[in-house]
């Protein structure tokens, strides 16, 4: 049983409302042993029709979750931790800002792509269906290229999420070069990637990223690997976990892996 979730958001993220202490007792609830919240820091994020800005108080979010921590140690760890957006015109930002905290964890993720997240109509009427997918992809190339200041990246077909044309089916030859060289660029970095569950919860057969990628990134040698859950509510916390451990090891993996002082721990499947 997975008992980590080291993908979670609150009210510090613009598009949660959940208290962290309602996280955390869902979380105990649920028999987790150790959780990192992961609050959303994404400088510059376009204007979107939900309004949010996606920038984090650090100050209050370390406050609250160090007193939440000190008060629920008997029964669960928190973790702090954070989630950058990472843009190629906000590398600087997002360096200075990985460096302000000692952060337990660090999720690298690609929201926007050409100033347009995915999750807005906008994106796949300009990049229908497979353009889609392959213009995210070259962006995290981008990122993962020149940015190093994380431990996993996140949701690495995050866009899939998100396409419209419900007869749009991933298909990993399409995206071979794209994605072979995306893995063999993080793992020759000594960083890692996740297994978010939420492409569960958005009514994918998988979760993210697909399974055929967390098999060629296990072939090309890579080791870290944190489960996600990618939660902003409680009732979505360790979302479906009770899938992965037959598909991980189905896949070939072992372990999977948590974090402290951005060094990884693993654990068992």
């Amino acid at each position: 049983m997975i008992r980590s979730d080291f993908h979670l958001h609150t009210s510090h993220s613009s598009d949660s409302e959940a208290s962290m202490e309602s996280m955390i007792q869902k979380a105990i609830e649920l028999g987790l042993t150790k959780i990192c919240f992961t609050e959303h820091q994404d400088f510059d994020y376009p204007a979107n029709s939900e309004n949010f800005d996606f920038l984090l108080d650090t100050g209050a979010y370390k406050a609250e979750l160090f007193d939440l921590k000190d008060k629920y140690k008997d029964h669960i760890q928190v973790m702090f931790g954070t989630e950058i957006g990472l843009m190629p015109t906000t590398y600087d930002k997002c360096r200075d800002f990985a460096r302000s905290e000692n952060f337990d964890f660090i999720i690298g993720s690609t929201h926007i792509v050409d100033q347009m997240d995915p999750y807005e109509s906008i994106f796949f009427e300009t990049y229908p269906g497979k353009q889609g997918l392959t213009r995210y992809l070259e962006v995290i190339l981008g990122n993962v290229k020149t940015y190093h200041d994380y431990c996993v990246y996140g949701h690495l077909d995050y866009a899939v999420r998100y396409c419209p044309d419900k007869s749009f089916c991933f298909v990993y030859k399409d995206y071979a070069d794209l994605i072979e060289e995306i893995l063999k660029t993080i793992i020759e970095d000594g960083k890692g990637i996740e297994v978010n569950t939420a492409g569960y919860k958005y009514g994918l057969s998988y979760p993210n990223p697909h399974p055929d990628i967390l098999k060629r990134y296990l072939q090309l040698g890579g080791e870290i690997l944190t489960i996600g859950s990618d939660g902003h509510c409680p009732e979505h916390m360790a979302y479906d976990f009770s899938k992965l451990p037959e598909l991980l090891t189905s896949l070939g993996f072992r372990y999977y892996t948590v974090f402290r002082e951005q060094k990884p721990e693993f654990i068992k499947l």
